[in-house]
């Protein structure tokens, strides 16, 4: 037998047993990853010493890129909530969009965010947002949670200047100017069906915020009384107040974005851009904001305490990033994504499903959709002229891919469920796994009729 079948076998012994410890046993998600991970390496052959060695690895490489954005995303969070900012947000919104324009107003802000911001941390950031919206609309936080998980991950994988589009381009000489115009082509009808899944699966899981980071199900859909629709509070803090914490940081990633990608600064001034405009220190400054902005009426002991609740909440949600980080990083080291890479790239499929069914498969082994698209875009990268195939098309094939059916080996799906609230596992699978397959199956279509117009 060889390592690669050996170590195919692992995976799919390991995938069962997970399921089956989170599903039908007691043991905690975070253990049930751990002991997944071990198994896919022990029976596929790896080095024990090996094993031992990617079990922080994964850990740490996975929480070093979003351990301390969660932090502060979530003392953001509760920072906001507290000082009654989230209310003055879904005001404002309601003010400016109309009642039940919600959905499709959370959908389009993901959307421009992921742009400039990766969508793990876009989601944590307006994170309090959708829970103040959905307290004040009583619409189901799963609608208005998915719509925005859904427009941040469209944009974060298929349009320029995210930066996962971007490696796909310059790894395949594609022009960025028209990936960004097909991108967003294909992004339209996935967004659209994000709305519709969204609103649909909110009525069968209908769930609100309650007080204390708590949730609750009304057993009947609740309706937002006239009262609550015009209602004003004098303590409440301003729009300016309450929407800088969140906008500033996402203005300063996004101008470093474009001012890096430009060349326009250079020496000091381009290292202060850099860095100011990094999501961590981005974020900090929006923690400083909310703290000197919004927090007045608060005492210093107050302050302290929500932030602390806040980071208290997120203890569990760093360790189940984690543990997914820890089975990615098995399998990534096991060499099977590069070996069912190779085995697809000698079938005689369509040459715009190569791309996508090398990304879609590295999707699902390993779990980083940055890391599947750019993957399959290198293996595609030299055959090219042979295939006759547009490197746009080739590129935005293999984004589409790797949007595929996200689960327990990727830190988003984690994010999303436990900010939302969602602990039941087949819920969790309903809320962003069946979303994130509607949006790479809808992609694919937009893109091949695209392909068939323009390629």
């Amino acid at each position: 037998m060889s390592s690669n079948i050996q170590m195919l076998i692992g995976l799919i012994i390991g995938m069962i047993l997970l399921i089956y410890m989170i599903t039908k046993t007691k043991i905690h998600v975070f253990l049930a990853l751990i002991t997944s991970a071990v198994v896919i390496g022990v029976i596929g052959g790896m080095d024990l010493s090996d094993i031992v060695n990617a079990i922080p690895e994964g850990f740490g490489g996975t929480l070093g890129s979003i351990g301390i954005i969660i932090g502060f995303g979530v003392m953001l969070g509760k920072l906001l909530e507290d000082s009654k900012a989230t209310t003055t947000m879904a005001n404002s919104l309601l003010k400016l969009l109309g009642k039940n324009k919600e959905t499709e107003a959370m959908g389009i802000v993901g959307f421009i965010t992921s742009l400039s911001i990766f969508c793990t941390s876009g989601f944590i950031i307006l994170a309090p947002l959708v829970k103040g919206l959905s307290k004040k609309t009583k619409k189901s936080v799963v609608t208005l949670g998915i719509a925005l998980a859904g427009g941040l991950v469209l944009s974060h994988s298929l349009v320029p200047p995210a930066a996962g589009p971007i490696g796909v381009a310059g790894i395949l000489n594609a022009s960025i100017g028209k990936m960004m115009i097909m991108g967003t082509l294909v992004s339209i009808p996935s967004l659209i069906v994000v709305i519709i899944y969204a609103k649909y699966l909110g009525k069968k899981i209908y769930q609100l915020p309650g007080k204390d980071d708590t949730w609750i199900r009304p057993e009947k859909q609740l309706e937002m009384t006239s009262g609550e629709e015009a209602e004003k509070d004098e303590t409440l803090p301003s729009a300016l107040r309450s929407f800088a914490p969140i906008v500033v940081p996402i203005l300063l990633i996004l101008i470093n974005n474009i001012l890096t990608t430009t060349g326009v600064l250079k020496g000091t001034l381009g290292e202060i851009s850099e860095f100011i405009g990094s999501p961590i220190i981005a974020l900090g400054i929006g923690l400083f904001i909310a703290i000197f902005a919004l927090t007045g009426n608060m005492t210093k002991e107050q302050t302290l305490g929500t932030m602390e609740e806040g980071l208290k909440a997120s203890g569990k949600l760093m360790l189940l990033v984690g543990g997914g980080g820890v089975l990615g990083k098995i399998i990534q080291l096991s060499g099977l994504g590069d070996f069912i890479a190779a085995a697809i790239a000698k079938t005689g499929i369509p040459a715009i499903l190569l791309p996508f069914l090398i990304a879609l498969l590295l999707r699902v082994i390993q779990g980083s959709g940055s890391v599947a698209m750019m993957t399959a875009a290198s293996v595609v990268s030299p055959m090219l002229a042979a295939l006759n195939l547009d490197p746009v098309f080739a590129g935005l094939a293999a984004c589409s891919g790797a949007i595929f059916f996200s689960y327990f080996n990727d830190s988003y799906f984690w994010v999303i469920n436990e900010t939302i609230g969602i602990k039941d596992t087949k819920e969790q699978m309903k809320v962003w796994s069946v979303t994130s397959t509607l949006c790479c199956v809808t992609s694919l279509i937009a893109l091949l009729i695209l392909n068939a117009i323009w390629g």
